[in-house]
């Protein structure tokens, strides 16, 4: 396949980029300081002629770029995406708005890293942003509670709006398998207009 990825040089769009690559897809990386320069706002034009557009964008940590701003993006990125033609899009979502009890999201628990908080917000409204869209085949993709370059083993779990936790209640994946649960969602196209989570 021919696919578009934003935010190429992030820790997991790197990673992303690296499986799409060595299972013979023709990846054009797209950053702000890459080898294609461009953003989601350019979507229109640069998605044209791919069989597939992944989003690897999120906000910043630090809270210096708010919500709304973030949400433009997204909405830049599902307006360009139509624009070209590209029916398939993947996100790289959040893990804040997983539920860890009734009507109770992980952002939401006393618990959350205040460091992760604004950016988990930025998030789980980007995903309701998602949720509304019919006409694209848009997959969002939240990680475990933790994700951090590691091993690739090929191996996770897929839930879907439920955090997912090992028998000793860790909710972790690597990067690394984490890019391979893409790509697996690219070739496979098996949650269509659905969010779903991945880990250990």
């Amino acid at each position: 396949m021919k696919i578009l990825l934003f935010g190429a040089t992030g820790m997991i769009g790197q990673r992303i980029a690296a499986e799409l690559t060595s299972r013979g897809h023709q990846v054009t990386a797209v950053s702000r300081k890459g080898p294609v320069k461009g953003d989601v706002h350019d979507a229109a034009t640069l998605a044209k002629g791919h069989d597939a557009v992944v989003s690897a964008i999120a906000p910043p940590r630090d809270g210096t770029e708010p919500e709304p701003p973030f949400l433009d993006a997204n909405r830049a990125l599902i307006d360009g995406v139509r624009a070209a033609g590209v029916r398939r899009l993947i996100v790289v979502g959040g893990a804040g708005s997983l539920k860890v009890g009734p009507g109770q999201d992980l952002v939401d628990t006393p618990g959350f890293p205040e460091l992760y908080k604004k950016e988990a917000l930025a998030q789980r409204s980007a995903l309701g942003l998602y949720r509304d869209v019919a006409d694209l085949d848009w997959t969002y993709i939240s990680p475990a509670a933790e994700i951090a370059p590691g091993e690739r083993t090929g191996v996770y779990r897929i839930g879907g709006d439920t955090l997912l936790a090992d028998a000793e209640g860790r909710s972790f994946i690597s990067a690394e398998d984490y890019a391979v649960a893409v790509a697996d969602e690219l070739e496979n196209g098996a949650h269509l207009r659905k969010r779903i989570t991945v880990a250990y």
